[in-house]
C-alpha cells in the first residue's frame, strides 16, 4: 500500500471501470501533447498500453490521442495539480490530479481534506522518493525478480502476495527505477520473464507506518473518498500493507 494506494477489493474496482477509463483518457490526452505517435512518445506508449490492458475500446483510445494532440476540434486541456498533506492519524499522503477547472478542483479537494490535514508544497514530499513504478507479472515459472531487476536496470524490487476475490494466491512484483529509466526497464523486463502490467512515475514512501483496527479503517475511508473524486489520478500514501 505504501507505493500507491488502491481500492482493495477487485469487485469494487470492477464497478468503477468507467472512472478508470476516464482517468486513462486524461493521461493519454496529456501525454499526446508531446506527439501522437506512441513509438516516439514513451509516456504516451505506456498510457496506451495501460488503456489496452484495461480493455478500453479502440475508438475511445484513438479519439483521446487525437484530442490530446490537437487533431480534433474542441480539445480539452488538463492541468496537473499536486496536493500534499496528511490522512487521519498523521499518515503522509500525496494526491495527483488532472483537471480542466482548477478552481473547482481546489475547492473540492480542500473539502475532502477536512477529515485530514492539507499541507503546503514540500510538506511531505521530502519523505517520499520520486521514482518509476512498474508492476509486472512473471510469465515464466523460474523467473527471478531480483535478477530481472539487476539485468533490466531497476533500482529495487518488491514482491508481495495477496488473495484475489476467489481466495487464490496472487503474486505482485513491483520494480522501482530512476524516473529517467522507466521506459528502458519496461522494454527490458520481458527478456527476463516479466510482463509489464502498469508503469508510471510516482512516489514511494521512505518511512511507511503500520496501522490496525479503527485507525486503519479511518485512513482507508479517507483514501476511498479522495480516490473517488473525478479529478484525482493517483494517490500515494505512507502506509504499510
Amino acid at each position: 500500500m505504501g507505493a500507491q494506494w488502491k481500492v482493495k477489493h477487485k469487485e469494487v474496482a470492477a464497478n468503477l471501470k468507467g472512472r478508470v477509463f476516464g482517468k486513462l483518457t486524461k493521461e493519454i490526452m496529456v501525454a499526446a501533447r508531446n506527439g501522437a505517435d506512441p513509438d516516439t512518445n514513451s509516456r504516451l506508449r505506456l498510457a496506451v498500453e495501460q488503456a489496452k490492458k484495461a480493455s478500453m475500446p479502440r475508438e475511445t483510445l484513438e479519439r483521446a490521442i487525437k484530442k490530446g494532440a490537437g487533431l480534433l476540434d474542441g480539445a480539452v486541456h488538463y492541468e496537473k495539480l499536486v496536493y500534499e498533506g496528511f490522512a487521519p492519524h498523521n499518515v503522509a499522503i500525496i494526491v495527483e490530479c488532472l483537471t480542466d477547472n482548477i478552481n473547482r478542483t481546489v475547492s473540492e479537494i480542500r473539502v475532502l481534506f477536512r477529515a485530514g490535514q492539507l499541507g503546503s508544497a514540500g510538506s511531505v514530499t521530502w519523505d517520499f522518493d520520486h521514482v518509476g513504478l512498474i508492476e509486472a507479472r512473471a510469465t515464466e515459472a523460474d523467473a527471478d525478480a531480483e535478477l530481472a531487476a539487476i539485468e533490466a536496470g531497476a533500482q529495487d524490487v518488491e514482491v508481495s502476495e495477496s488473495q484475489d476475490e476467489n481466495g487464490d494466491s496472487e503474486i505482485t512484483t513491483l520494480f522501482i527505477t530512476e524516473t529517467t529509466d522507466l521506459d528502458l526497464v519496461c522494454r527490458a523486463l520481458p527478456e527476463f520473464g516479466y510482463q509489464v502490467e502498469s508503469a508510471k512515475i510516482g512516489y514511494r514512501p521512505k518511512n511507511p507506518v503500520k496501522l490496525e483496527g479503527e485507525a486503519l479503517e479511518d485512513v482507508e475511508a479517507f483514501l476511498a473518498a479522495i480516490d473517488a473524486h473525478d479529478d484525482v489520478q493517483d494517490v500515494y500514501v505512507a502506509l504499510e500493507g
